[in-house]
Formats: C-alpha cells, sequence, structure tokens
C-alpha cells in the first residue's frame, strides 16, 4: 500500500498577532513543523502548538527559518554556511526543550521559506544545514525538497530524509518552487491541487507552470498553515487520499 505524510506549519502566531488555524488543521494531519520563534512563533506559541500536536498524537518537528519577523522569513539574507548552522542547531534545541517538556519526541526538522529554497539549491550552505541535524540528533528525520541539494546534503550526513512535495505551491521546470514574487506562485483551485497531489503519489509526477511534465518523489505533502484555504486543502486531500487507499503515516515512522 502507498503511504504518505500529511503536514502543516503551525505556531506561527506571535504574541497578540494570530496567524493560522492550527487547532482546525491539526487534527487533519499525520505531522506539524512549529516555528521556532525567528521567523515566526514565540516562546509561548511554541509550547502551546507542540502541547496542541502532542494531544492529537502527531508527529512535531522543528521549523527553524531566516531570522527576520518582519520578512516571515522569505527575504533572501546572506548568511553565510556557517551562520546557517548556528541558526538552525539554536532553534532545533529551542523546540526541542518543549518537546521534552511535554514528554513528545521531537520528530524531525523542516526548513522555513528562503532558508528551505536557497538549501534547495545552494550545495555547501545545504550541507551546513544537514549538519546542524546531524550534530544535534543524527536519528531525526530532515525533511526537504524532494530532488534538491538539502535532501541530497542530508543523505550524505546520514540522515533519514523525507522527500516533500507542495500541495498548494507550483513548480518549475527545474522542479523548484515558483517564486513567490510571481503572481502564480500559489496554488487557490482546490480540486486542482488535490488532484495533483493524489498523482504525484501515484505515478511520481505532476505537470510544471508550463505544462512539462516533472519527476518528483513524495515522502509528505505540505500544506500552509498561512494558505486561506489551508483547512479546505487539509480536509480534501485527506479524503481524497483515504479514497485512493494511501495511507497516511508520519515520514518519521520507518
Amino acid at each position: 500500500m502507498a503511504r504518505v505524510d500529511l503536514n502543516s506549519d503551525l505556531g506561527e502566531s506571535f504574541g497578540r498577532y494570530t496567524l493560522g488555524l492550527d487547532e482546525q488543521v491539526i487534527p487533519l494531519v499525520t505531522s506539524v513543523n512549529v516555528a521556532c520563534g525567528m521567523h515566526a512563533g514565540d516562546p509561548v506559541v511554541m509550547r502551546r502548538t507542540v502541547k496542541l500536536a502532542a494531544e492529537a498524537g502527531i508527529a512535531v518537528g522543528a521549523h527553524p527559518g531566516y531570522p527576520d519577523l518582519q520578512g516571515f522569513g522569505r527575504r533572501n539574507m546572506a548568511l553565510s554556511p556557517d551562520e546557517g548552522y548556528a541558526y538552525v542547531l539554536y532553534q532545533v534545541g529551542a523546540l526541542a526543550a518543549f518537546c521534552r517538556a511535554e514528554g513528545v519526541k521531537l520528530a524531525h526538522v523542516k526548513p522555513h521559506g528562503q532558508l528551505y529554497n536557497r538549501a534547495a539549491v545552494d550545495g555547501p550552505f545545504a550541507q551546513a544545514i544537514a549538519q546542524a541535524v546531524a550534530d544535534f540528533n543524527p536519528d531525526i528525520t530532515l525533511v526537504a525538497l524532494a530532488g534538491g541539494e538539502l535532501a541530497r546534503a542530508g543523505k550524505a550526513a546520514g540522515l533519514h530524509v523525507a522527500q516533500e512535495f507542495f500541495a498548494d505551491r507550483n513548480y518549475t521546470d527545474e522542479g523548484t518552487l515558483v517564486s513567490r514574487t510571481q503572481d502564480n506562485a500559489t496554488i487557490t483551485d482546490e480540486d486542482f491541487a488535490v488532484a495533483r497531489v493524489v498523482r504525484v503519489i501515484q505515478e511520481g509526477s505532476i505537470e510544471s507552470i508550463t505544462g512539462k511534465t516533472i519527476d518528483i518523489a513524495a515522502d509528505t505533502i505540505c500544506v500552509h498553515g498561512d494558505n486561506a484555504h489551508a483547512l479546505e486543502f487539509a480536509r480534501d486531500i485527506r479524503r481524497a487520499l483515504t479514497e485512493a487507499g494511501i495511507e497516511m503515516r508520519p515520514a518519521s515512522e520507518r
């Protein structure tokens, strides 16, 4: 039986500002990636999100990003590989403390935003990020863009790598995400997104933004928590996967 993980980026509220539908999305997914206070989130939100996920019995992962609250971690920053290593290790350690307090395992690490995108194409930077995860815990799962440099670096570092596909993002001919600076970066057609998710699991391919067929391996499917259609996407994708006979289980379980 085919199997896949369904994950969402959550815990992105900050102080008095609320972002996302965490309590409603959590019951629909099998893994959550919790913001660690650099691009979004704060210690109180981190604790609350870990607790919600623990109560739901789903896998908890760290979602480290660039130190860029104002830009939500989606702006370019000229961090060196050493700086990238340090920022990732720092954030993973912070979330791990909340996991320990709640009695749950930190199951995986998934970089956020431009940290994620850069690591997908920049070999030395990807190696630094993968090494930070391996140095924290070599048994942890690294979530990375399918076919990208971070996926390769994670495997080279001896990590279990879960290759990720984005349900609500368009892809280039090269298999990377269409930049958010472009109007067509995000998919809003729910039926199209759901059908594409089932296709990528069953066939291992999708169509790029130009209509070219590209091969993609998908161990885990992401639905962005800050997407206006996140709740509908998560519900419909879960229903479609069940109807297609595809098992849903955390990618960190192996």
